[in-house]
């Protein structure tokens, strides 16, 4: 029985680890929240992607079962609930855990605030157009903001249950973008001038979510960059992590 890894999360992180893993010969379990993250994933022999959100019942079951000497997790940095979930499996059933961190943001010109909820606050004291780039799970909380539906573009994954949530939430069709990054600073620029944004919320994506991008592209455009930060956590840079599963499983290589 050849040894296995599992990976959890569809970041570009995930998906690269999952790449660079693929000439080894080791089983590499893949787990990612949808259909569309799992298709994003190239097909390989040895590589079993799973579309399907875990809970941790789900997740100790799953290491009972499959015994993955280590699981790598590789979800974005505000997938909170989910890492902490994982972590608790891991250490339940003594499974080697490793947290590959995403690196934040150098600090720049730009607005931060600790969450949704400050930047709805903020954004209600201000006048002006607002382009969200936060992706669709919270964007409930920005119905709370004055003349959403009129103030308000948006850029999401091109899935039908985000453009769903958009639309069932009011956002005018007009003001939705659908579409998967990565996103040049050109594109950036473009879609802000479309909208007259005078507001671009991100969330701090680091170098990976093209954060980059967004912060350049607002200050050419005029407008305001309001980033949600993230809780610090502990962990390890993708480099350390390949080199790691490289040294682990270096007499595997096909």
């Amino acid at each position: 029985m050849r040894p296995a890894v599992w990976i959890i999360g569809g970041t570009s992180e995930g998906r690269n680890l999952v790449k660079s893993l693929a000439g080894f010969n080791i089983d590499i379990y893949v787990s990612v929240a949808t259909e569309y993250g799992a298709g994003l994933i190239e097909k390989q022999d040895n590589i079993k992607v799973m579309a399907a959100r875990m809970d941790l019942k789900a997740m100790r079951e799953f290491l009972q079962e499959h015994r993955p000497e280590c699981v790598i997790d590789a979800t974005h940095p505000y997938a909170t609930v989910v890492t902490a979930t994982v972590k608790e499996a891991c250490a339940t059933e003594a499974c080697k855990y490793l947290r590959l961190l995403r690196p934040s943001s150098e600090s720049g010109e730009y607005i931060t605030v600790s969450d949704f909820a400050e930047a709805v606050e903020l954004l209600n004291h201000m006048e002006g157009n607002i382009f969200l780039t936060t992706g669709s799970k919270n964007l409930k909380d920005f119905t709370a903001v004055k003349d959403y539906a009129e103030r308000t573009a948006l850029r999401i994954l091109p899935m039908e249950e985000s453009l769903h949530t958009a639309l069932s939430l009011g956002y005018k069709p007009a003001n939705v973008v659908c579409m998967q990054g990565p996103f040049s600073r050109e594109l950036n620029i473009a879609m802000l001038k479309k909208f007259h944004s005078k507001f671009m919320v991100t969330k701090d994506s680091g170098a990976a979510g093209g954060f980059e991008e967004k912060a350049e592209a607002a200050a050419a455009a005029g407008a305001k960059l309001l980033v949600i930060g993230r809780e610090p956590e502990e962990g390890t840079g993708y480099s350390d992590v390949l080199n790691y599963l490289y040294q682990q499983y270096a007499d595997t290589r096909l």
